[in-house]
């Protein structure tokens, strides 16, 4: 057989010869912008040009500090095509955190959409390695900013030559992106991903017990296209040729929806904070959303009354889905197996509420205390470990390595249980299991029946020091509206009572106005437990 190269170059040639026609929909600060895959070919090469005038070299970084929007997209492939590495920064990160992934990663240029660059400007003279500044607007002229040397995406890509031509000898094994980590503790790490890697875990989006997406699809990413590079979806959809659908700017759950109703969207994906948010503007309003084939939802563990709702209040298919930045991202997806489906309502709801299956191509192991592997039996528990194709092998110039990367598999932190049929359920994050008496509690199992209250709109549950008992779990609510005031923390204990053992159920239920955030919209356990850690000192 050939030896051919598995290039990303191939994605955008496709692309602009097979579906020169298929729609790129771009919502900006100024409007909807619309074009095609036939000019979005040409722009892409003109911004390749542009770099390589600028003096960006074949395995040099640039990075990315923007929204989902088109001309994101232009430099999603322009940049590794020309051999460089795409290196997309979370806009949500603090300065200290920005200013050291810059710095870490080397970005030699920077492309800054407009409305952040305050964000820059702040830590602008702790950027040790940028050379150049490209601010993305949709305005004529630059914006005032103390950005230096600073350049228009427009004027640039005016100047860029359409006709460029990618190299043809790059070698599948170099680095096409990068992406770091959003630490909890310590400083991000950072995963480099490979033109190879991209490109197998594309073909794994494609197949259809996975994403199955397609030429047919109409795709819309609400996953930031700086965490974990929107799950992979915008280098598969120029590949099959997806019609694209970016909401830009700060989307509202109301300007998704309004998006999904115009553009006909088939397929979205976002973490489940988002798709709470839409559920609650669903309610609210009234939108068409006949078009949607599946939601894809993952970053965290799915509520088991979030995929109920949307799958039978709505109507709209709800996929599961697991993965990690060294991951590429995607692992699992949950789907039924064929003989599955006869099974009642909530049977297969319990199926569909857990992980799922591991991906065609990846490998995995759970491993208990002892190091053995645990049995297939949905209740032996241990952690998560993973290799293939596209799973990280190590952290970016990061001691860290050794202790995540061991003998040839990827140690998650995530514990699970693995069921007859393969199926995954994650019990916890290592560090998020609550340790009672010698006893393990999952705060996820207590999260997702406690999202299943009607009165509840988000639940987390953490485990605080106890003088006791070691750890004690503690749940945080955040009531629906017309429920704040009326429900009693009492009612929560009597429903948990129910459905667990008493050791189980949180010591305290403590209603918030809102649970802290990471970044990518998980909840931020670590603010919790810091906050009330002297809950029980009394």
């Amino acid at each position: 057989m050939m030896n051919f190269p598995l290039t990303l170059r191939s994605f955008l040639e496709r692309a602009e010869k097979v579906f020169p026609k298929k729609e790129i929909v771009s919502r900006t600060s100024a409007g909807i912008f619309r074009y095609n895959y036939a000019e979005y070919g040409n722009r892409t090469r003109r911004l390749a040009s542009v770099l390589e005038s600028l003096g960006v070299e074949r395995g040099e970084r640039v990075g990315t500090f923007a929204w989902n929007h088109h001309r994101h997209l232009e430099v999603y492939f322009a940049v590794p095509c020309m051999g460089a590495v795409l290196h997309t920064i979370n806009i949500r990160l603090s300065g200290e955190h920005i200013a050291y992934i810059v710095n870490h990663a080397e970005d030699k240029v920077l492309f800054v959409d407009e409305d952040l660059l305050p964000a820059i400007e702040k830590v602008k003279d702790q950027l040790k390695t940028v050379k150049a500044f490209v601010v993305m607007t949709d305005k004529p002229e630059l914006p005032p900013t103390t950005l230096s040397p600073v350049y228009s995406y427009e004027q640039l890509l005016a100047q860029g030559n359409p006709n460029f031509q990618f190299p043809q000898d790059l070698d599948e094994n170099a680095p096409a992106g990068m992406c770091y980590t959003s630490a909890t503790t310590g400083n991000p790490k950072g995963v480099v991903y490979t033109h190879r890697s991209t490109y197998l875990h594309t073909m794994c989006l494609g197949l259809a017990d996975t994403l199955g997406l397609s030429e047919a699809d109409c795709l819309m990413p609400v996953v930031p296209m700086f965490h974990v590079n929107a799950w992979g979806m915008p280098f598969a959809a120029v590949c099959f040729g997806s019609k694209q659908v970016l909401p830009g700017p700060m989307p509202t759950p109301n300007v998704l929806l309004e998006l999904i109703q115009q553009e006909r969207v088939t397929l979205t994906a976002g973490v489940p904070t988002v798709w709470l948010g839409v559920m609650k503007a669903i309610e609210e309003g009234n939108y068409d959303l006949s078009s949607i084939r599946a939601i894809v939802c993952g970053g965290s563990a799915a509520p088991r009354s979030l995929i109920h709702t949307y799958e039978k209040k709505y109507g709209i298919p709800f996929l599961h889905a697991y993965g990690m930045t060294e991951a590429s991202p995607v692992v699992t997806v949950s789907r039924l197996k064929s003989y599955q489906k006869g099974l009642s309502d909530d049977e297969m709801l319990d199926i569909r509420s857990k992980q799922g299956l591991l991906v065609p191509g990846l490998e995995m192991r759970v491993v208990g205390q002892t190091g053995e592997d645990v049995n297939w039996n949905g209740q032996e528990m241990g952690e998560l470990l993973l290799r293939g194709p596209w799973i990280a092998d190590e952290y970016y110039r990061d001691e860290r390595s050794r202790d995540t990367f061991v003998d040839g598999w990827y140690h998650s932190g995530d514990v699970a249980v693995v069921d007859e049929e393969g199926t995954i359920k994650l019990v916890d994050r290592t560090k998020d299991l609550v340790k009672s008496g010698g006893e393990w509690i999952s705060s996820v199992d207590l999260e997702n029946a406690l999202m299943a209250h009607p009165a509840v709109f988000e639940a987390s549950v953490v485990g605080v020091p106890h003088p006791k008992w070691d750890e004690r779990p503690i749940a945080f609510v955040v009531l629906k509206e017309g429920f704040k005031g009326k429900v009693a923390k009492e009612e929560f204990f009597t429903y948990l009572q129910e459905r667990f053992a008493k050791w189980w159920v949180p010591d305290d239920v403590i209603f918030l106005d809102e649970i802290p955030k990471t970044s990518v919209g998980k909840f931020l356990k670590r603010a919790l437990r810091s906050q009330f850690q002297d809950h029980f000192a009394s």
